[in-house]
């Protein structure tokens, strides 16, 4: 009789390490850019599987995607885009790779701004743009992380409930990140908290914390500011009394000098506004990216 529960113990133990593989497989996952897929991984935990086309330090406007991205999106079980204009690339890839749903998109129900309304000058874009660049509002990365949660449930339904668990506690903290930077940039006065900036990344910022941004140029950082709209900007950055101007991570950072050396403002630090750093940086997750940021603006409209 021992040898026979000995024997069905040693079976039991050799099937569960033969299924062990098959549970291990993860959900795999393809982002548009960096900070989506820090969202992803925050909820989706060791079941799924990340990979970002636009990696770090990298310029999601405008990105060409290769054949090899093609077969990436192709083979993933679900696809999250950013929407909003930022990544319609990723969408049109996403159709022509076969799939046949399509990709989540993360900012679904947020309330947008419009681009060419932000600072009262337009910047070359038509009117009714939408600015894409939801995410730099923490109270809208809420809602993206709700939208991710959802859609990593529906795709793998066994492990809806853990999802939903690790939603619940990111956006947790989340909301206590969104509490930390209103209370930090209140103690900034009002009539301080103006900057510049290189493009137009941070109006979501803006609206949220109370913040005014000026940017050299609109929305997408790949667009060319003309020379008469850099006079301009340099013109009332001068009349405002603007303090600084800060850097972006993924944009050519001649222009953001040429404008403070010209406008006489204070130059700030780095700001990360359309990707993570690498691991190695000092936004290499999006909680990380937006203390980051925040700390940047103290550092740069403080008063000696």
């Amino acid at each position: 009789m021992h040898r026979l529960i000995r024997l069905l113990l040693i079976a039991a133990l050799t099937l569960t390490a033969a299924l062990q593989p098959a549970r291990a497989e993860r959900l795999e996952v393809v982002t548009s850019f960096s900070i989506l897929a820090d969202l992803v991984a925050a909820v989706g935990g060791e079941r799924v599987a990340v990979h970002a086309l636009v990696g770090a330090d990298q310029d999601a406007h405008g990105f060409q995607p290769r054949p090899s991205d093609a077969r990436t999106v192709g083979a993933a079980q679900l696809v999250v885009v950013n929407g909003l204009g930022f990544d319609g690339w990723m969408e049109r890839l996403a159709r022509s790779a076969g799939r046949k749903s399509p990709p989540l998109v993360a900012s679904r129900g947020i309330a947008t701004l419009k681009a060419a309304h932000q600072h009262g000058h337009n910047h070359g874009h038509s009117h009714g743009e939408l600015d894409p660049h939801a995410w730099q509002d923490v109270g809208n990365a809420r809602v993206y992380v709700r939208n991710i949660a959802e859609a990593l449930a529906a795709a793998d339904p066994a492990g809806a409930a853990l999802y939903r668990a690790n939603a619940e506690r990111y956006d947790a903290e989340l909301a206590a990140l969104d509490a930390e930077i209103r209370s930090a940039l209140a103690a900034i006065p009002a009539e301080r908290r103006k900057v510049v900036t290189s493009h137009d990344a941070f109006a979501y910022f803006g609206r949220a914390y109370g913040v005014r941004f000026l940017a050299a140029h609109g929305v997408a950082s790949n667009a060319e500011p003309s020379a008469q709209g850099i006079a301009r900007l340099i013109r009332q950055i001068r009349a405002e009394n603007v303090p600084a101007a800060f850097l972006e991570n993924v944009v050519d950072q001649r222009l953001i000098e040429r404008i403070r050396s010209e406008s006489g403002a204070r130059l700030g630090g780095t700001l990360y506004s359309d990707a993570l750093s690498g691991a190695d940086g000092p936004a290499a997750s999006y909680v990380a990216m937006m203390r980051h940021n925040t700390q940047t603006l103290l550092d740069g409209l403080r008063t000696d």
